[in-house]
């Protein structure tokens, strides 16, 4: 990545600013990653935190001015390039933080709905037989026996219903913020739920055309 900037409209990156030059700098990046802003011999000097360069590492946090006074921001000069790479990096966390929790909702979700559904079937037949198996003569006991054997299997089925309904709300919180979150970090686009690894193949947004990967 190589970013003129200066005054000319054929810059990568124009500042037009009276104390500007025509081609004042160049912002690069070296091949650890680092970012590189060098002075292209401009007539004013160029800046990083109050002392002149020539050529120097730097990092967005750095101040940086050109000239007598223009104020350059390495956030908007990456953007110029297209450049949003770090930033769609992010997503990669997202879409896996996405599918975890969409996993777990589901599975956890089978597992109480199956639970609910199987041992209240399980348990009153045991209790009612034991109740059956030790109380033969009595008619009370064996009413007893009779009605868990009915209600609480009936209560199961309501509670595994009730456990089932929360899914399609639960899945659909957690997608309305995967909207919001998994989107084109340039234009917004959302990006549907295509595997980050997939986007990353694209190298670039189809829609504004912002590169995710960098050269």
């Amino acid at each position: 990545m190589m970013i003129r900037i200066g005054k000319a409209e054929d810059n990568d990156y124009v500042a037009n600013d009276l104390h500007v030059s025509r081609y004042h700098a160049r912002l690069s990046r070296e091949k650890d990653g680092s970012l590189m802003l060098e002075d292209l011999g401009s007539t004013n000097g160029t800046y990083v935190n109050g002392a002149q360069i020539v050529k120097k590492r730097i990092s967005p946090a750095d101040t940086i001015i050109l000239g007598n006074g223009y104020a350059l921001d390495i956030r908007h000069v990456l953007h110029s390039d297209n450049d949003y790479s770090d930033q769609f990096l992010l997503l990669k966390e997202i879409y896996a933080r996405y599918i975890e929790q969409k996993v777990k909702i589901q599975s956890s979700n089978q597992f109480k709905t199956r639970l609910f559904q199987t041992l209240p079937f399980v348990i009153p037949g045991i209790i009612g037989l034991f109740i059956g198996m030790t109380n033969k003569d009595n008619p009370a006991l064996f009413g007893v026996s009779l009605l868990i054997t009915i209600c609480i299997p009936t209560i199961g089925i309501y509670l595994a219903a009730r456990q089932s309904s929360k899914i399609p709300q639960q899945l659909q919180d957690i997608s309305n913020q995967f909207k919001i979150d998994y989107v084109c970090p340039k234009c917004g686009t959302f990006l549907g739920e295509i595997p980050w690894e997939s986007l990353a193949k694209r190298k670039q947004c189809h829609a504004c055309k912002a590169k995710w990967i960098k050269a």
